[in-house]
């Protein structure tokens, strides 16, 4: 049997976590083949409040397997990668 789809586990921080009822991590279940660019959007979908945060990369970075994505990447997903959604830091 072939499972077509991927099992992420995202990290959310901040503003990110309280947009999606203050949860720390979830499992995000996307159809293969994987991406990015389609779990920003699955969470769009899953998490409405989160979704101006997730579809804007200025307001949100990506970071799959504790490396930053680069503003505008893309990058495959396969099972077991974790996402951290990480919002913008202030602070003087």
């Amino acid at each position: 049997m072939c499972d077509s789809r991927v099992t992420i586990e995202v990290l959310l921080f901040a503003s990110a976590r309280e947009a999606a009822g203050n949860v720390s991590s979830v499992k995000c279940y996307i159809e293969a083949p994987a991406d990015t660019q389609k779990l920003r959007q699955k969470l769009s979908e899953e998490y409405p409040k989160l979704s101006p945060l997730v579809l804007d990369e200025d307001s949100l970075t990506l970071a799959l397997n504790e490396e930053y994505i680069p503003e505008g990447g893309v990058l495959p997903l396969k099972t077991g990668d974790v996402v951290a959604l990480i919002p913008p830091i202030s602070g003087g």
